[in-house]
């Protein structure tokens, strides 16, 4: 059986990646069969990010080229010089292999998934209490410039304002609350349906 897709975005500093992570962890359980799809970007490797593991790696001149030749499903110019995608052949290895693949994706991304496979996909938006709290865990993170994390807040007030576009809407307030409540959420899309 083929597999579905479970979509997330948010704007940066929601906490998204952790409540992806924890429902990752979760999706230990056979039933829910899930794994990341591996988004391709033209930015630096973080930390201990790996090629091929956390994203692909291209230089910006590697990922024009891959939107000439048309091999992404998605992908967006989020700064400049800046790209993510998600590769198709990616996407339908892991689909036909019989996976639940899960999205880390932007805004725009998440919407342009959702309407390639329409019911096959659930998207989910992982929401901030307010741009003040989005603004005081950016500036806590201490990873980014005070001029970065003025463009990321400037992003957030459009991406919240694609909210209602989405399946489901998650307002993470408390984090142990929203990771519960993502859970069930993608254990009723794959399990019920």
């Amino acid at each position: 059986m083929e597999g579905r897709l479970i979509i997330f975005a948010a704007p940066s500093g929601s906490g998204k990646s952790t409540i992806i992570n924890s429902i990752m962890a979760d999706g230990g359980d056979e039933r829910l069969n899930l794994h990341f799809s591996i988004s391709a970007t033209s930015r630096a490797p973080r930390g201990t990010e790996k090629n091929g593991v956390e994203y692909f790696f291209y230089t910006p001149e590697e990922f024009r080229q891959k939107i000439a030749n048309e091999e992404f499903i998605e992908y967006e110019e989020v700064y400049p010089d800046k790209f993510y995608g998600t590769l198709k052949s990616q996407v339908d290895k892991q689909l036909a292999e019989g996976e639940n693949v899960v999205f880390d994706v932007d805004v725009n991304g998440a919407l342009r998934i959702k309407k390639l496979y329409g019911n096959r996909a659930l998207s989910i938006f992982i929401q901030p209490p307010s741009i003040e709290e989005l603004r005081r865990r950016l500036e806590s993170r201490g990873t980014d410039a005070p001029e970065v994390i003025n463009q990321r807040i400037e992003r957030a007030q459009y991406e919240l304002s694609q909210a209602e576009h989405f399946d489901e809407v998650v307002i993470n307030d408390n984090l142990e609350v929203a990771q519960i409540e993502a859970l069930a959420l993608v254990e009723d899309f794959l399990i019920e349906n």
